[in-house]
């Protein structure tokens, strides 16, 4: 079975639902004694849950009919790259950061299959 491009994009923006799911997930399952950083900890949680869903929705909704997602797509991951090195940076801010520029980078490539001539 032949795996096109675009649809590796859509399988790409999935992959990024369900690993920002599991960070949230493990995110809003943290305790910490101290009180103050738990609410940070669910703030974080609520934060990767909307990341995920937008996401989600980019892969689904990512074709020639709404032109708006393609230019939400590359907001949402332009905005992703640029958060994550702006943070405390470790190595799997480094793996996010690849797969969100990868990912940017095929969206951009493969813009005319996304985008209404």
């Amino acid at each position: 079975m032949k795996l096109s491009m675009t649809l590796l994009v859509r399988y790409l923006f999935f992959f990024h639902a369900l690993l920002l799911a599991v960070f949230g997930a493990a995110s809003s399952l943290r305790v910490d004694p101290n009180p103050g950083l738990n609410m940070i900890y669910k703030v974080y949680a609520i934060l990767m849950f909307g990341d995920a869903l937008v996401m989600l929705l980019c892969g689904l909704l990512l074709n020639r009919k709404f032109s708006g997602i393609f230019w939400i797509a590359v907001t949402i991951l332009s905005l992703n790259i640029i958060l994550t090195i702006f943070d405390q940076f470790g190595l799997i801010d480094l793996f996010f950061v690849l797969l969100n520029s990868s990912t940017l980078g095929l969206l951009l490539i493969l813009r005319k299959e996304f985008l209404p001539q």
